[in-house]
């Protein structure tokens, strides 16, 4: 064999030196949060995005965006209100869920979590509606994909998300959820926690709102199509202004959204950060099915950075992709 040249060494040498730096480059740039990074990444932000926004008042804080059945039911499902087209949906998250039941001083809570629990960027918590259980948030093809997508959200920025089962919405029920938050917190110290409630969960929400301590554990809460509490200007949610985001069906039959809207103003009057998406036309399950997951968390954050919260240096970070 000829031997190689002291050149063609060196040149060797230097293509291995340049491929070595590109991927400490790649796998830095996946692997480790930016400093600027402010939000969670986009993902299929095109499917998914609210449709025109039709109306906007209150500054800008309540939006009414169009919504229609025959495109975004009819036309995101494969069989209607049962299996989204594929082009909503990536399983790959599947490798990074399991089932659970956490202990907490609350008591028990099942859950469907997906991510890693520790060292999380940030938490987001569902609460599910009457007769559901934490399958309802763990669904990846129902409601048009919409839990697939939080689900990629939370992998694909270092964070993790938790389906939980509430078999009562009362102060029992809101106990294991306490204990759920406190537990996040203590697993991913600093970072922010987002509790989102459906329908009858609501009231999950409302209960919690009253804890002091889980207040403090919070960054926000999202109630979709829920019912309205006439009594949170006592809570200590309210007094810490901790922001909340609404998203409700126009022609909710369950709880009318005209009530929601008013509780809303009553906040934005008194300088609680809060947002309303109302869904034209929409029914009770629409906020499940079209809530922007992405422009609701990351919503949540920006008002917990401005608020100068103490952990601000906590901020979601760019994973690998899921293939």
């Amino acid at each position: 064999m000829r031997p190689q040249s002291t050149i063609h060494c060196r040149k060797s040498r230097f293509l291995r030196g340049v491929r070595l730096v590109l991927a400490a480059i790649v796998v830095s740039a996946l692997s480790v949060p930016p400093a600027s990074a402010a939000s969670l990444a986009p993902w299929k932000d095109e499917l998914f995005a609210y449709p025109a926004i039709i109306e906007s008042s209150d500054g800008g804080a309540l939006r009414v965006v169009d919504y229609q059945e025959m495109r975004d039911i009819n036309g995101r499902d494969q069989v209607p209100e049962r299996r989204a087209k594929a082009a909503y949906v990536s399983t790959a998250v599947k490798r990074q869920q399991q089932n659970l039941t956490v202990a907490t001083p609350g008591g028990p809570v099942d859950v469907a979590v997906t991510g890693s629990q520790q060292g999380a960027a940030f938490t987001v918590i569902f609460i599910h509606g009457r007769g559901g259980d934490r399958r309802l948030g763990n669904n990846d093809w129902s409601f048009g994909g919409n839990f697939n997508r939080i689900k990629n959200l939370a992998v694909r920025n270092g964070g993790v998300y938790y389906a939980a089962s509430v078999p009562r919405f009362d102060a029992e029920g809101a106990g294991p959820v306490k204990g759920l938050i406190a537990a996040a917190r203590q697993n991913s110290p600093g970072a922010p926690v987002v509790l989102a409630c459906a329908s009858m969960g609501s009231f999950i929400c409302w209960q919690v709102s009253r804890d002091p301590e889980a207040v403090r554990n919070l960054a926000g809460m999202v109630i979709m199509g829920g019912a309205t509490d006439p009594d949170y200007a006592a809570s200590a949610a309210y007094e810490a202004k901790l922001p909340i985001y609404f998203t409700h069906g126009e022609a909710d039959k369950v709880y009318a959204a005209k009530d929601q809207v008013a509780l809303f103003r009553k906040l934005l009057k008194a300088g609680v950060p809060t947002q309303f998406v109302l869904f034209r036309t929409g029914s009770h399950g629409t906020p499940v099915r079209m809530t922007d997951w992405r422009e609701t968390v990351n919503w949540i954050l920006a008002r917990r950075r401005t608020a100068g919260a103490r952990d601000t240096n906590v901020t979601p970070g760019v994973r690998a992709p899921l293939q």
